[in-house]
């Protein structure tokens, strides 16, 4: 399980593939998602999501990058399904909260 998580860490901008993590961590697809979910309390898909849009937030942060190419460099294909994504996970649109992290 540990190897699976360190690859989504290094790879999260890559194309998820459960079979394969599962191949990693030695069990079937559904032991593995189950086992992953006990351990970070979601599915891989939405850990997956979860590394995507911290680091597009951070890559605005500290780049001050616009959001499509924040996007694009964590693997999305448009500005507008990170945002998208980025308000179902934290409750406002990502550039709204670019802005007030940015404020003194």
């Amino acid at each position: 399980m540990v190897r699976a998580l360190t690859w989504l860490k290094q790879n999260f901008s890559k194309e998820l593939l459960a079979d394969d993590l599962a191949a990693q961590a030695h069990m079937s697809t559904s032991t593995f998602r189950q086992h992953f979910r006990n351990i970070t309390g979601t599915s891989p898909l939405q850990y997956q999501k979860q590394l995507r849009l911290q680091e597009a937030r951070q890559l605005m942060l500290s780049l001050g990058i616009d959001a499509g190419s924040a996007a694009i460099q964590v693997g999305y294909e448009s500005a507008s399904q990170v945002s998208r994504e980025y308000s179902r996970l934290f409750g406002a649109p990502l550039r709204r909260d670019v802005r007030r992290l940015r404020l003194p």
